[in-house]
């Protein structure tokens, strides 16, 4: 028989804590802690490091322990939306499973570095935060599949984003920008550019060449 994965589900308890219970259930592989006010995190949620999914979202965090990088078993989700991050721990680096990492709608100024190291992501959320520069250490993540990077500050693009050759789907709605790296044209599988509400983004000529093969390209 098919062993079903220990699962804790807690979303909405307004717990304003993690409870002592919880970190002591090393056997956990799906974690649930969103809508839980939760202003903190113990360092000790670094025990439960059969983890493989974790949500943290909607929450009132503003910095995340450096533990969080001994959960080297999460390979599906790590939601950290909808909280108050202006950094990530740099021990993220080592969340190399991980494939899909929303940290949407926080208060990020700068690309977390350590986000760049995290090579198994297949999708990364950072919309509605204020990032303002996007590294050449983005073309790390070899894997992407999509990059949500709407409702920022961004006003252009590094060049190494033509390195993801996995990708499928870039939003870069109301964003700055001004110009866009034409290696974007050399991205084989890409299906959605979504380019709307930016007036300060000239029409360039290779979009045409985008639209040719079928990738939609909104405007």
């Amino acid at each position: 028989m098919t062993r079903s994965p220990k699962t804790l589900d807690l979303w909405r308890h307004h717990l304003g804590v993690v409870p002592d219970t919880v970190l002591q259930d090393v056997d956990l592989e799906n974690l649930i802690l969103a809508e839980n006010d939760l202003v903190s995190l113990p360092a000790s949620l670094g025990r439960l490091t059969r983890l493989r999914m974790l949500d943290l979202g909607h929450n009132q965090l503003t910095e995340l322990p450096e533990t969080l990088g001994e959960l080297l078993q999460l390979d599906s989700f790590l939601y950290l939306h909808d909280n108050r991050l202006t950094a990530v721990p740099s021990s993220f680096a080592r969340l190399v499973r991980v494939r899909y990492l929303n940290l949407s709608q926080n208060a990020l100024t700068q690309w977390p570095d350590a986000v760049s190291g995290m090579s198994g992501l297949r999708e990364l959320r950072l919309a509605d935060n204020g990032l303002t520069e996007i590294p050449e250490s983005l073309g790390r993540l070899s894997h992407l599949r999509e990059l949500h990077l709407q409702n920022n500050r961004i006003e252009a693009l590094p060049g190494a984003i033509g390195e993801l050759r996995d990708l499928r789907h870039l939003d870069l709605r109301r964003n700055p920008l001004t110009d866009l790296p034409e290696t974007l044209v050399s991205l084989p599988l890409l299906q959605k550019l979504d380019l709307r509400w930016i007036p300060t983004l000239p029409e360039l000529p290779w979009f045409e060449t985008l639209t040719a093969r079928g990738c939609l390209v909104y405007r």
